[in-house]
């Protein structure tokens, strides 16, 4: 399972720990993933998605998922979303 955030593609940097004599090795930093689940009201069930502690922010600042990938372009998103997208968007557009 690799080390990237679904949404915000946010993945694993690299550096040095530098040491109190200045010798430098090197080093990963991490991102903070979470496992989520979060209820699409479009479709009516939950998605479970691996995702940085930022994007979970992102998404509850917007109201949800749906509201969220409804109203982010798609060169933002990743290509795991973009087809959860569509179907989101399919279902919206089935409802009206």
């Amino acid at each position: 399972m690799p080390r990237r955030c679904a949404l915000t593609g946010k993945g694993v940097l690299f550096g040095h720990k530098v040491s109190h004599a200045n010798n430098k090795s090197n080093r990963r930093y991490l991102p903070n993933l979470q496992n989520v689940s979060f209820l699409s009201e479009a479709l009516g069930r939950t998605i479970s998605l691996r995702l940085s502690t930022r994007a979970i922010r992102t998404v509850e600042f917007h109201g949800g998922l749906d509201p969220y990938l409804i109203t982010t372009p798609n060169r933002k998103l990743t290509s795991e979303i973009l087809p959860l997208k569509k179907v989101i968007l399919k279902n919206l557009e089935a409802k009206k």
